[in-house]
């Protein structure tokens, strides 16, 4: 099962990177959980529609892709580690270049729950801004 897991965990990863919701989708059972570890204000848990709507949000916000380059893949029983790098342009032309660890625990073939590592302080500085305008944009032509 770790295998299948393991393929599971890298199909969401690709998905959220190109800000392929339905992709992600069909990775996550319905009651997962994403919690992004740390301080910043990003950190913090995220529910099934809040996962989605975030992956969706950034194919505006990071339309390059996240374009992972996977480092190590580990996977035990239910539990799959996951360490990558990103490397994108942001809609506004920035590069935004991140380190992350996710580790991933499974239910039935489906992602029940993540806990992301990754530095918080540059996704608040570089994404914050970002995702908080399409937000407001959304909001503001009503697709909430």
């Amino acid at each position: 099962m770790s295998e299948q897991n393991k393929q599971v965990a890298i199909r969401f990863i690709e998905a959220f990177s190109r800000g392929d919701a339905e992709g992600a989708k069909a990775c996550l059972a319905p009651d997962a959980v994403t919690i992004a570890k740390g301080f910043g204000k990003l950190s913090g848990p995220r529910s099934y529609q809040l996962i989605v709507a975030t992956t969706a949000a950034f194919k505006d916000i990071i339309p390059s892709g996240l374009r992972p380059n996977f480092q190590s893949v580990t996977g035990e029983g239910d539990r799959v580690a996951v360490e990558f790098e990103g490397d994108a342009t942001l809609a506004n032309g920035e590069r935004y270049c991140n380190q992350y660890c996710m580790v991933f625990t499974f239910g039935d073939g489906k992602i029940k729950h993540v806990n992301e590592y990754y530095c918080t302080i540059l996704a608040d500085q570089k994404i914050g801004p970002l995702l908080s305008g399409v937000e407001e944009q959304r909001r503001r032509i009503g697709c909430d």
